[in-house]
């Protein structure tokens, strides 16, 4: 399950209390390093900032290249999302505009099946996007 963005630790624990693995920038960072120190001759390195040209153009600055060479192999891994709106400006990865505006679209275009939530405001919403995300996450069944 990819959770946007991809450095939340609320939705990553509601995913995981609901029974399924979330998908996070911090277990691509770690996995990456596994690799690394295993030095496995034929395995391309997550942090390779030149995989993040399969997602946006080489004029787009290199550090959003570097962040989605990351988090689209997440995003391509990942069964279904869960995307969260509406977060102030500082709210995602770092605050990355161009990341944060791109991840979305590349959610959509992988046809995998995602919710949007919007950024809980109070306890009442907040307790509604948590069953926003419960009902979307019985209704995946077991395919995540």
């Amino acid at each position: 399950m990819f959770i946007y963005p991809p450095n939340s630790l609320i939705l990553s624990d509601i995913v995981e209390r609901l029974g399924h693995e979330p998908l996070t920038m911090m277990g691509g960072i770690k996995n990456a390093k596994t690799r690394r120190n295993r030095k496995a001759e034929n395995d391309d390195l997550l942090f390779e900032p030149k995989r993040g040209l399969r997602y946006a153009p080489v004029e787009v600055p290199a550090g959003v290249r570097g962040r989605l060479a990351v988090i689209g192999n997440l995003i391509e891994s990942a069964d279904a999302a869960i995307i969260m709106e509406g977060g102030d400006f500082g709210f995602g990865c770092g605050g990355c505009a161009r990341t944060n505006e791109i991840i979305p679209y590349i959610v959509s275009q992988q046809g995998i099946p995602y919710v949007k939530v919007n950024c809980p405001t109070d306890y009442e919403t907040a307790k509604a996007m948590v069953k926003k995300i419960r009902d979307f996450l019985a209704g995946l069944g077991d395919a995540t």
